[in-house]
């Protein structure tokens, strides 16, 4: 019984750091401008969630919409500080968060990712500024009449 969980663990240790190690990668890859690596290490159907509340991109408009950033060799530069990852049961699926050194300062990073013929893929990104607290009130006013076109605007669209 020992035995089995103890090679259960291994194997959960490992899956972790083969994602660990996509999500470096894709990273890297947007901080070194490398197009292909980039949109290759995400599913065909993925979803990139940006941080201004226009920016839900699927795939392909996302691929529009990065490549002239690319093309000039300065995408943007993420580097994990904190990462968590979760394996469900199936070892097919998984999800994460994490802790960003960016241009932005820390950010927040959050995703799923799908094994797609014996590859982590990522499926579904998610980035948000990490504002503290006590700085809330601030960032609220300097967004509320933005935030006010926002909602007018897709009350309308439903």
């Amino acid at each position: 019984m020992y035995f089995l969980f103890v090679a259960s663990t291994l194997q959960l240790t490992a899956q972790k750091d083969e994602i660990a190690k996509s999500l470096d990668a894709w990273h890297r890859a947007a901080a070194t401008a490398n197009f292909d690596d980039y949109f290759g290490l995400m599913t065909a159907d993925a979803v990139f969630i940006g941080t201004d509340a226009t920016e839900n991109w699927q795939n392909k408009a996302f691929r529009t919409f990065s490549k002239p950033y690319f093309d000039k060799g300065k995408a943007w530069s993420f580097t994990a500080i904190e990462r968590n990852i979760y394996i469900d049961k199936s070892k097919k699926i998984a999800w994460f968060d994490e802790l960003l050194d960016t241009q932005m300062e820390v950010c927040r990073g959050s995703g799923v990712l799908k094994k797609v013929k014996g590859e982590w893929k990522i499926a579904h990104y998610v980035l948000s500024i990490a504002i503290p607290n006590e700085n809330v009130s601030e960032v609220v006013a300097l967004k509320k009449e933005k935030d006010k076109e926002i909602k007018i605007r897709l009350k309308n669209k439903q």
